[in-house]
């Protein structure tokens, strides 16, 4: 079991180290960027996740699903108002974009976190 955990943080080492040089090679790969910011958050490491996701949003402000990513992100650090700011920013890209698809997960999302 030791070994299987072992390799695990090697596999994810080894996707954060591969991400990180694409970013080397091209700081706006979108999504290198966003997975980074994935691979962070899934790790428990919201900090530097939602760092990620920042980066990711000021470079390409209608990448939809960063938005709702980094407000996933935000309820598992325990921060539900930037949780809401970041989907009410997300439901404004996706509608700008047409996607009402992700526009209506958002809003859902938004409905579950409360006023």
């Amino acid at each position: 079991m030791t070994t299987r955990a072992h390799s695990g943080k090697n596999v994810w080492m080894d996707r954060i180290a591969s991400l990180n040089e694409l970013l080397a090679q091209d700081p706006n790969n979108a999504f290198a960027r966003y997975g980074l910011a994935m691979e962070h958050s899934n790790a428990g490491d919201f900090d530097r996740a939602l760092d990620e996701f920042g980066k990711l949003l000021a470079a390409h402000p209608d990448y939809v699903p960063g938005y709702q990513m980094a407000a996933q992100t935000l309820v598992k650090a325990a921060r539900p108002s930037e949780a809401k700011s970041m989907l009410e920013n997300g439901i404004a890209s996706a509608k700008r974009k047409g996607d009402t698809h992700a526009e209506s997960e958002m809003q859902a999302m938004l409905d579950e976190i409360g006023s």
